[in-house]
Formats: C-alpha cells, sequence, structure tokens
C-alpha cells in the first residue's frame, strides 16, 4: 500500500479508538450491547467468508473442519443457564478452546502427516491431563480467550504487526492510543446514567460471568447474592470501570475489522454470498431485537466457530510480531511458516 494509505487508514483507526472508547465512558452497557448484537455477526460472517478464501491461514486443505468442528462440539455440549455455563460449562469450554488453540498452531506449523499426528495428539493429551487440574488455566481458556485476549490482546498483536512491518509512524501511533484507551477507561468517570431495566436484564442473564470474574467474585447462588452481584457490576466504580473497558474493546475490535474493508477485501465475494451474508445477518439481528438471550444461544455457535477458525491467524500475526522485533534489534530474521503466508501480510499490513 501506498504510504498515505496506510496513514489515512491507521488515523481512522485512532478516530474510532476514540469514539469507541468515549461513548463506553458514558453508556457501557448499551454501547457493548448494541456492538455485539448489530456489529457481531457481520463480523462473525464476513471474517469467515474472508478466512475461507484465504484458506484459514492453514497448511491443509481440510484443516477448517478440525476447528469449526471443535466449535460445533462445544455448542452442543454447552449448558444454557448462566450459573451452569459458569459453574459447569466453564470445563468443557476451557477443553474446547485448548484444542482449537493448540490445533491450529500445529496446523500452522507443518503439513507433514505424522508431525501433525503427534502433534495434535500432545495438544490432546495436555488438554484432558492439564487443563482440568488447573483452576487459572480453566478460567484463563474459558473466560478469557474466547472474550477479551481475542477482542483486545490479539487486535493489538495485529495492529503492532502491522506498525512493525510497515515501519508505520503512525500504524505506532495507533498502538500507543489502542494501550492508552483502558487507561483512560480506568481514569475518567463523567458518571453515567444507570441502565435501563430491559439493558441489566440482557447484559446480566448472558455477559455477567466476565464481569464477576474480573472483579473476583464467585457465582450467585441466591436472589439475595444476584443482586449484590447486579449491584456491584452495575453501580460500584470498579464494576464501570471493567465495563467501560468491555464495551471499548469489543466495539473497537468490530470497527477495526470494518475499517480495513480496502485492505482485506472480505466484500470481494460473489453476489450470492453477499445476498446470504446480509440475510443471516438480518434474521440475526432480527433475533437480538426479538429476545436478546434467545440471540445469544442462537448465535454462540457462530461466535465460537469465527474465534476459533481465526486461531492460525492469531498465530501468525504473533510469531510474525516476535520476528519483526527480532529483526529490528539485530538477530537472523526466520522465514515464516510457508502455510499460511497467502494473504499474510496483506491482512495486518496496517
Amino acid at each position: 500500500m501506498r504510504r498515505a494509505d496506510t496513514d489515512r487508514i491507521n488515523f481512522l483507526n485512532i478516530g474510532l479508538m476514540l469514539i469507541s472508547c468515549t461513548t463506553a465512558l458514558f453508556i457501557p452497557f448499551e454501547l457493548f450491547l448494541f456492538a455485539y448484537a448489530v456489529l457481531g455477526p457481520a463480523h462473525y460472517l464476513t471474517e469467515i467468508s474472508w478466512l475461507q478464501k484465504r484458506g484459514f491461514f492453514t497448511r491443509g486443505a481440510h484443516d477448517y473442519w478440525l476447528l469449526g468442528g471443535l466449535a460445533a462440539l462445544l455448542f452442543l455440549s454447552a449448558p444454557w443457564s448462566t450459573q451452569s455455563y459458569s459453574q459447569q460449562g466453564s470445563f468443557g469450554t476451557a477443553t474446547y478452546t485448548f484444542l482449537a488453540l493448540g490445533s491450529a498452531l500445529v496446523l500452522v506449523l507443518t503439513d507433514k502427516i505424522m508431525p501433525r499426528i503427534l502433534g495434535l495428539a500432545a495438544v490432546a493429551g495436555l488438554a484432558f491431563l492439564v487443563v482440568n487440574t488447573s483452576a487459572f488455566l480453566v478460567v484463563l481458556l474459558a473466560t478469557f480467550v474466547p472474550t477479551l485476549v481475542h477482542v483486545y490482546l490479539f487486535t493489538g498483536f495485529f495492529i503492532l504487526y502491522g506498525a512493525l512491518k510497515e515501519r508505520s509512524r503512525s500504524g505506532y501511533l495507533a498502538f500507543v492510543v489502542f494501550l492508552l484507551c483502558p487507561v483512560i477507561c480506568w481514569f475518567v468517570d463523567p458518571r453515567t446514567f444507570t441502565p435501563s431495566g430491559y439493558v441489566a436484564l440482557s447484559y446480566f442473564k448472558n455477559f455477567s460471568p466476565l464481569n464477576m470474574t474480573i472483579l473476583g467474585m464467585d457465582s450467585p447462588h441466591t436472589r439475595d447474592e444476584g443482586v449484590s452481584a447486579a449491584a456491584k457490576i452495575f453501580s460500584s466504580g470498579s464494576g464501570l470501570i471493567v465495563m467501560r473497558f468491555i464495551a471499548f474493546a469489543y466495539t473497537y475490535h468490530y470497527l477495526n475489522w470494518f475499517s480495513k474493508t480496502s485492505i482485506i477485501r472480505w466484500h470481494e465475494v460473489g453476489k450470492r454470498r453477499l445476498v446470504a451474508i446480509g440475510a443471516i445477518w438480518l434474521a440475526s439481528v432480527g433475533l437480538y431485537i426479538y429476545d436478546y438471550s434467545l440471540g445469544f444461544k442462537i448465535l454462540f455457535c457462530l461466535s465460537f466457530m469465527h474465534i476459533y477458525l481465526e486461531f492460525p491467524l492469531n498465530h501468525l500475526s504473533i510469531m510474525g510480531t516476535f520476528r519483526e522485533v527480532r529483526s529490528r534489534i539485530g538477530g537472523p530474521l526466520e522465514a515464516a511458516p510457508a502455510a499460511a503466508g497467502k494473504g499474510m501480510k496483506r491482512s495486518v499490513a496496517s
């Protein structure tokens, strides 16, 4: 890309970061619910389509069946009440997420049959022997990897890798602003309006386990405990700080994807596919409008599927970032895994 185009997109993203952060300061719960219901499904559908056009950045033509299948199995095994999901389903979510994350790395690193078999077997063994014996890993894999690690940490690696690859000052500036926005969420407190009953109920029923985990709270078992947890999440200073960060991270994650349409060109598909994507998106938004919890449950599989299918690209961006940093400090520059290289430079160029 021309330097001017790169700078334009980077400055656009800085603006989107500041807009997302500023809005999150005032209406974090409303912003999150809107972004998740309206921008989220559009992101899932267009990204899965885009990844498919690029072979999902793995070395095998059918590797996506493994990652997509794990998301489908998670959906079929997930209990749907909030309390049972946070207490019992977390172990299953952690196991499936570890399997997807580890398998994606194997699929990126090698296309040889025997190393793949050994690597996938090692991942499976670790998933069942290690994950469920470590409470820290369960929380990390079940609660944080599919949420804030996906929308904030991995997005940060994409921004930094693009800046390093392009040697772009505007890219470095965008990365600095990206890091500063959570600090703004921490220190700036404009005192928001109390969310409506609909907003509070929709958020608490579907997303509160993330907030409670960050705030160090146990899942409520009684009505009084539920009231106390809700007060902490929706009214306390620490609860609002956490929610502002979550709302910023999710909203910008989605906006970042659509701001780079001219680079990643997810829209360059056949008319039939675009029409199908548009129809499914409209149906998804309609579901959320009709019943937010119903929309969350039905689109659960699609949400996790786009997360798992993105893992190979996440691995490549992390490896690329460290490779670029190493080259800056004088170390030898190793070649990227051949896989997956196709389309990689273009996808993270800014």
